[in-house]
C-alpha cells in the first residue's frame, strides 16, 4: 500500500508543478484556460491521493467531498472551506461559459488553491 501511496503522491507532485508553472506563465485567456485544465487534473489526483491515504488510515471514502471532510476531521487539512470551495470550482469548470467565471476560478487557483495543494503534498510526504 505504501508503494501505491508514494506513486500517487509522485503523480500529484508532478501535476502540481505543471499547474504552478502554468499559473506563473499565464498571460492571456488561452493560457488561463490551460491552467484551469491543469487544475482539473491536479484536483483529481489530489482527492484520490487523499482517498488512498485515508484508506491506509482505515477511513473509507468514496467522493472528493468525503475525502476533504475526513481529511479535515483528522487534522490533515487545516481549512475545510477552501477545499470545499476548490471542489465547487472544479465542478464549475465543466460549465464555464463566460470569461468572468473563468477569471474568477483562475484567481482562486493562483491566490488560494496552489498553496493549499502544496501543504497537502508536504503533509502526505511526511506521513509516508
Amino acid at each position: 500500500m505504501k508503494d501505491v501511496l508514494e506513486y500517487s503522491l509522485k503523480k500529484l507532485k508532478d501535476a502540481y508543478q505543471r499547474l504552478e508553472e502554468g499559473v506563473k506563465q499565464a498571460k492571456d485567456e488561452l493560457d488561463k484556460d490551460g491552467v484551469i485544465q491543469r487544475f482539473e487534473f491536479t484536483f483529481e489526483l489530489l482527492w484520490k491521493a487523499l482517498k488512498l491515504y485515508l484508506e491506509h488510515q482505515g477511513i473509507i471514502v468514496k467522493t472528493p467531498r468525503e475525502s476533504f471532510v475526513e481529511a479535515f476531521r483528522i487534522n490533515l487539512v487545516g481549512d475545510e472551506k477552501i477545499f470545499l470551495d476548490m471542489l465547487e470550482d472544479r465542478n464549475n469548470t465543466s460549465h464555464i461559459y463566460d470569461k468572468a467565471t473563468s477569471e474568477k476560478i483562475f484567481n482562486h487557483i493562483k491566490k488560494k488553491y496552489l498553496s493549499e495543494i502544496a501543504k497537502i503534498i508536504d503533509l502526505l510526504k511526511v506521513s509516508l
